[in-house]
């Protein structure tokens, strides 16, 4: 194993507006979790953050540890991504959704306590009166997801960070998640970054899509145009790897040959250019910068899969 400083976030700058859903997708190991804990400062020892994290006029980087904790929750909240693990087992869920309110102060203890029932019926979960006094594990996955929603959206965050949130979930519990996430953003107005590898549920849930590699933004825009016409092979790829119900003819599926990189002692050039069929010279060489290839599309690409005259058949050389 490489032994070294790993860049496990390497430069990246994005914004979301109050209101927008947006996707961070890729491979595990292509930052984005990393990414959704560098918003909180979360980012456990020896890590460092460097930059700027801008929250409307504040910089989350300036704050005292008094301030990180009050905007940890009261403005930004994030669901993680194993329930079992992230709730207490010995607590009842109901008492964990008061504390989530508790510990930030936004409401009185009695309040709170009023609150809990209300909130479990908010995120679906039936029978709230009875359930609020149930432990974690007499709840099934999709309750227990929807007990950390609860306790996430309790103090009306502006912004909702949601890592990997329909893992483990079957397929009818996940759809009646992300649909919860998108009713729960358009009530609060609130933001919401989903973090997941499942490009399906960004297509049905999100505004704005940002597909990550290597610690970087490879490609970035609008979920209807990233879908419709990717211009990074790596995005390309990712959508060819995975089956579609909306294509009349059914396309072999293409597989992404490889790994990701060692971050330790990434790649000269192109991060992906090892993985890559439609590499050339340059790609070895020199890394592309991030920039503009349709009206509010980025892609960091020498190439860009619109000036490839057939990558289907280039795909399976």
């Amino acid at each position: 194993m490489s032994s070294g400083t790993v860049h496990a976030v390497d430069g990246i700058s994005f914004d979301i507006d109050r209101g927008e859903i947006v996707g961070v997708v890729g491979e595990s190991g292509s930052g984005k979790t990393m990414t959704a804990l560098s918003l909180l400062r979360l980012v456990p020892e020896p890590g460092k953050i460097s930059g700027r994290i801008l929250f409307g006029e504040q910089d989350v980087l300036q704050m005292a540890d008094d301030e990180i904790r009050e905007f940890r929750g009261n403005e930004v909240a994030m669901i993680f991504q194993d329930p079992m693990t992230s709730l207490n087992p010995v607590l009842r869920v109901g008492f964990q959704v008061e504390e989530a309110m508790d510990a930030h102060r936004r409401f009185t203890r009695q309040q709170s306590r009023e609150r809990v029932v209300p909130m479990l019926q908010r995120v679906r979960i039936p029978a709230a009166k009875e359930r609020v006094k149930d432990f974690p594990h007499q709840f099934s996955g999709g309750m227990r997801q929807r007990a950390m929603i609860a306790m996430g959206v309790s103090n009306e965050p502006s912004l909702l960070i949601a890592d990997e949130p329909t893992t483990a979930l079957d397929v009818t519990v996940q759809a009646s998640i992300i649909e919860l996430l998108r009713d729960i953003s358009r009530e609060l107005r609130a933001a919401v970054i989903l973090i997941t590898h499942n490009m399906a549920l960004v297509a049905s849930l999100c505004n704005r899509v940002i597909v990550m590699y290597a610690g970087r933004i490879v490609e970035e825009g609008p979920t209807r145009a990233i879908f419709k016409n990717p211009q990074h092979p790596y995005t390309w790829s990712l959508l060819r790897s995975m089956p579609r119900v909306d294509e009349v003819a059914k396309e072999r599926l293409i597989s992404i040959k490889g790994v990701p990189p060692d971050l330790a002692k990434p790649p000269a050039g192109c991060k992906f250019h090892p993985r890559c069929r439609f590499r050339i010279d340059k790609c070895f060489t020199e890394e592309p910068p991030l920039g503009e290839v349709d009206p509010g599309q980025l892609a960091r690409c020498w190439v860009l899969m619109k000036n490839i005259q057939d990558p289907e058949s280039e795909a399976m050389r």
